[in-house]
């Protein structure tokens, strides 16, 4: 058991967990206060070189799959079928996702059981969130979406930008003549294996950054800030589980595969995906899971999950917008049911195409709450608590991205 990777990651989760309870001010506090918050950043170091290994090739990887991807559908028929049947499906799950946290959320009333206390203690009025996202017309968001400028969406981390310019790239390829693509199809081979190599190497700090990174979480947040969000976290945490049911049912409709076979081979990417809150970091791992495990087509692995890993964010989602009804049942905000279908939409807007780095779910929020007048200042009460649930929509995230593909491979029949 030792050898195995997922068991280590789930130690070095146990082992960073108890360790930040024992620093952590809130919790068992053995050092001083200023000391442990010292200590935290020197834990979390080594998992933070991992993450930082990962993004370094997280572009090239993408780009060169996406185009590996495309390439090995052969023909151009099969790739329009691809893309017939992926984009629908990703934008249907998504909308699934959001009614389901909309009426789980509604349900439940989690606003109702914060303390009129606690939200006094957030000084509210001092708490400034960046907004980053501009207010431009839909038309002028659909021409962004085409690459102009490379540089320009590598600093912005606009992942995106770069999976529409790969399925350019695969696209122009497949309508060539073999020499003529040969060189450039060698190059992405090349690129992919160079990325499966750092990916190889980084897997192996995995539980130690696993350890330093939970450790490091407990120790900012420890018991205060949980306690006093519990029923949203409940919340969260119980939409996530509807939605990660939806998917084992259309697993089974579309493989025959019971929930807790399905469950058993994706679990080493589940645990992955927990504990670095980051898809396109266990994207390698997704790939290879779905191509050993689940018997996905590399046609369908190598397309479905880079791009999934960019536009298929029903975790996500689901969190955005239980978060956002949370925070109006809090400010005593009523929405009407014209305002509930205007943050479905919006919401689902907001989740394509959001960075697959920790913590961007936050920035994205502060748009929605705009949308439906909850005060920005609002997203202080939930920052509290928000890299325990991005662990968790994460884990849904990928999960939906390997759903997509056993669905793909069965509605084409590709084997």
């Amino acid at each position: 058991m030792l050898k195995k990777l997922w068991f280590q990651v789930i130690l070095g989760m146990i082992a960073g967990l108890v360790l930040g309870l024992f620093l952590s001010p809130s919790a068992f506090a053995i050092v001083d206060e200023k000391l442990s918050f010292m200590l935290a950043p020197w834990i979390a170091l080594i998992g933070n070189i991992f993450l930082a290994l990962i993004k370094m090739i997280v572009i090239p990887l993408v780009v060169s799959s996406i185009i590996l991807g495309i390439m090995s559908a052969k023909n151009v028929e099969t790739l329009k079928k691809l893309g017939f049947y992926i984009f629908p499906y990703f934008i249907l799950t998504t909308f699934v996702a959001v009614i389901l946290g909309i009426i789980n959320t509604t349900i439940i009333n989690p606003g109702s059981y914060v303390s009129k206390d606690v939200i006094a203690q957030m000084n509210l009025a001092n708490t400034q969130v960046t907004k980053t996202i501009e207010n431009i017309s839909i038309p002028d968001m659909i021409v962004d979406l085409i690459p102009v400028s490379i540089a320009k969406a590598e600093l912005a981390g606009n992942i995106l930008a770069f999976v529409i310019l790969a399925i350019f790239i695969g696209v122009a390829l497949l309508n060539l003549k073999v020499e003529e693509s040969k060189p450039l199809v060698d190059l992405s081979k090349s690129l992919q294996a160079f990325s499966m190599k750092i990916v190889e190497w980084a897997m192996k700090l995995a539980p130690y950054s696993v350890f330093g990174l939970i450790c490091n979480i407990t120790i900012k947040i420890g018991f205060q800030a949980i306690s006093s969000m519990f029923m949203y976290i409940l919340t969260v945490l119980f939409g996530l589980v509807l939605l990660l049911g939806f998917y084992l049912i259309i697993v089974y409709f579309s493989s025959k595969m019971k929930p807790f076979e399905f469950l058993g081979k994706i679990k080493e990417v589940q645990l992955m995906a927990f504990s670095t809150s980051s898809s396109a970091a266990v994207m390698p791992l997704s790939i290879k899971t779905a191509e050993n495990n689940l018997e996905i087509p590399p046609t369908i692995s190598k397309f479905v999950i880079p791009l999934g890993a960019t536009i298929n964010m029903d975790g996500t989602a689901l969190y955005q917008v239980s978060a956002a009804i949370f925070l109006t049942q809090l400010f005593g905000i009523e929405l009407s049911f014209f305002e509930l279908i205007v943050l479905a939409i919006t919401t689902v807007g907001a989740s394509i195409g959001t960075p697959s780095t920790p913590g961007v779910g936050i920035v994205i929020l502060a748009t929605i709450l705009q949308s439906i007048g909850v005060p920005l200042e609002g997203i202080a009460l939930i920052l509290g608590v928000d890299r325990i649930l991005d662990m968790c929509r994460t884990t849904i995230n990928v999960t939906g991205d390997l759903t997509a593909s056993l669905f793909i491979k069965r509605v084409l029949g590709i084997k």
